[in-house]
C-alpha cells in the first residue's frame, strides 16, 4: 500500500540518468499487469535520446514537461493481439498504473500524461516514431529522479461521503 498512498503525479525531475535495471523493472511491472482474456495487446517504446524527448515534449502543451524528463515509456497497443478490442484502454491502464507504482518503489517520479483517444496525439507519435499501422500510442509516462521538493509523499484522498453500501 505505501506505492499506492505515496505515489504523485513528479512533473519535475533532477538530471540524474535512469539505470538500465530499473528501466527493465518498470517494463516488467507494465507486463505483469491484468488484460481482458489475457490478450496482453501491449508493447513499450522507451525514450531517453533528448532530442525524442524533446520532440514527445511538442505533443501538448501538458506535454512540455517530456523535455526535461530522463526517460519516456510509450505503452502501445498492439491490434494484431486484440481478442477483445473494446478492452485494449483498460488493459493499458493497468499495465501504466503498474509502471507508475514501481517507480514509486525505485525511488522515482512519474507523471502519466494522456494520448488516447486522442487521435491528434495519437497521430502526432505514430508518425514522429513512424509507428505502423497496427501500433497505437496509449500515453507517455515521463520518468525521473524527483527534483528537491517534489517528492513522492502521503495525501489523504479517502472521502467517505463517496462511498455507498448496497444501493445508492
Amino acid at each position: 500500500m505505501e506505492a499506492i498512498n505515496t505515489r504523485r503525479s513528479i512533473r519535475t525531475y533532477t538530471d540524474q540518468e535512469i539505470e538500465s535495471d530499473k528501466i527493465e523493472k518498470l517494463l516488467r511491472a507494465g507486463m505483469q499487469a491484468p488484460s481482458s482474456g489475457n490478450q496482453q495487446s501491449w508493447e513499450f517504446l522507451v525514450i531517453q535520446d533528448k532530442e525524442s524527448l524533446d520532440i514527445l515534449s511538442l505533443m501538448s502543451p501538458y506535454s512540455r514537461l517530456a523535455a526535461k524528463a530522463s526517460l519516456v515509456i510509450i505503452p502501445l497497443n498492439n491490434d494484431d493481439r486484440l481478442k477483445f478490442a473494446e478492452n485494449w484502454q483498460q488493459d493499458l491502464s493497468a499495465a501504466t498504473e503498474n509502471i507508475l507504482l514501481e517507480a514509486v518503489a525505485l525511488g522515482l517520479g512519474t507523471v502519466w500524461l494522456g494520448v488516447a483517444p486522442n487521435e491528434e496525439k495519437i497521430g502526432y507519435i505514430a508518425n514522429c516514431f513512424e509507428l505502423p499501422a497496427n501500433l497505437k500510442p496509449f500515453a507517455l509516462i515521463a520518468i525521473g529522479y524527483p527534483a528537491k521538493g517534489s517528492e513522492n509523499k502521503f495525501v489523504d484522498r479517502y472521502d467517505k461521503t463517496r462511498v455507498h453500501y448496497e444501493k445508492y
